[in-house]
């Protein structure tokens, strides 16, 4: 099938055996990547890995926050007289997918897809060092989170091989050039686009990543708006163009909806599109799929966007599926499912 379904992460489920056979349930046919859901404390994406460093010997509480919007999330500092190293940053995911790793396998065989590959998803160090020390973090100490994030993608890759797909989450790259006046954006994308790569140029060769654009989604509220579709190209662009040899980019997903909000159905919105260039070997994701609109209109927004795009693209919601109720959620996939069927 050519076009296919693509599922950011995050699904409503008890457990990644009841998340990834709802997800096979609904879309399976046309999957290429299945996460495992993210289920238990990371559905909400990076907010355990953060809290766990309350109790991180080289950290100390700069701001508090309980979480509730995206001004009220506690920042990090480095204790003074210490020194933060990536091998002492550990966010979890080399456990998480060892727990995984083993269902999904059974899983796929069951399917008898032997081509469907495990999907991990990471943030990028860009964003949790952000996230974590605020603006500084990237200024000073970006580094020890590039370590860690690359000890993982090793770690996994080692046991996984090319059955994994690594997920680079960028809600912070994405919202950084959105707020960017007009004539700086392409600047600051591309640099922001050179710290992207250069995280998969550290990672092993032969590893196969996405990029997993996006606005945030907190609460089921985004962190970030777009004007029109222009950050989204210029950084989708920016990124494809200093993307390392021998990491295959297989996809670029961007963001149309923004949480609870519906995408825009103005042409004109859309219209920077026509200048996105990713390689033919990197698949197109447009996330625009939205259970709280009419299936009508989406396949509109579809042709539209492939009309644009010039090519046929895959379909996917704009975040991860974990902030919506189960009933939400798989009216989502069945909107994917049929979209992907069209």
């Amino acid at each position: 099938m050519s076009r296919s379904a693509h599922l950011v992460g995050s699904i409503p489920a008890d457990n990644a055996e009841d998340a990834m056979r709802l997800a096979l349930s609904q879309v399976g046919p046309h999957l290429r990547f299945l996460p495992d859901g993210e289920t238990g404390e990371r559905y909400h994406r990076i907010l355990h890995i953060i809290e766990g460093f309350r109790d991180h010997p080289d950290l100390e509480l700069k701001k508090d926050g309980d979480w509730s919007d995206f001004d009220k999330i506690p920042v990090f500092k480095v204790r003074r007289g210490r020194e933060l190293r990536g091998a002492a940053l550990d966010f979890g995911h080399i456990a998480a997918f060892e727990e995984s790793w083993p269902t999904f396998r059974k899983l796929r065989e069951e399917a008898g897809d032997p081509e469907l590959t495990f999907q991990v998803g990471l943030p990028g160090d860009f964003d949790m060092s952000l996230f974590t020390l605020g603006p500084a973090g990237p200024l000073g100490h970006q580094r020890p989170f590039r370590e860690a994030t690359v000890r993982e993608i090793r770690e996994i890759f080692a046991q996984g091989g090319r059955e994994v797909l690594f997920q680079l989450e960028l809600p912070a790259e994405l919202v950084a050039v959105a707020r960017t006046p007009g004539p700086s954006q392409a600047l600051v994308a591309r640099l922001l686009a050179r710290g992207v790569a250069g995280l998969a140029r550290e990672a092993p060769e032969g590893a196969r990543f996405g990029v997993h654009l996006c606005l945030g989604d907190m609460n089921h509220r985004a962190l970030g708006r777009m004007a029109d579709a222009t950050p989204v190209v210029r950084l989708a662009n920016a990124i494809a163009k200093a993307w390392p040899a021998g990491r295959p980019l297989e996809f670029v997903h961007a963001p149309f909806a923004a949480a609870e909000k519906v995408p825009r159905t103005d042409p004109a919105w859309y219209a920077p599109l026509s200048s996105l260039r990713l390689p033919s070997t990197t698949r197109f994701v447009a996330g625009f799929i939205h259970e709280d609109q009419d299936l009508g209109q989406q396949r509109e927004l579809l042709a539209l966007i492939e009309r644009l795009v010039g090519r046929e693209v895959d379909v996917s919601t704009s975040c991860g599926l974990g902030r919506r109720e189960l009933s939400a959620a798989t009216a989502a996939l069945k909107h994917t499912r049929a979209l992907s069927d069209d």
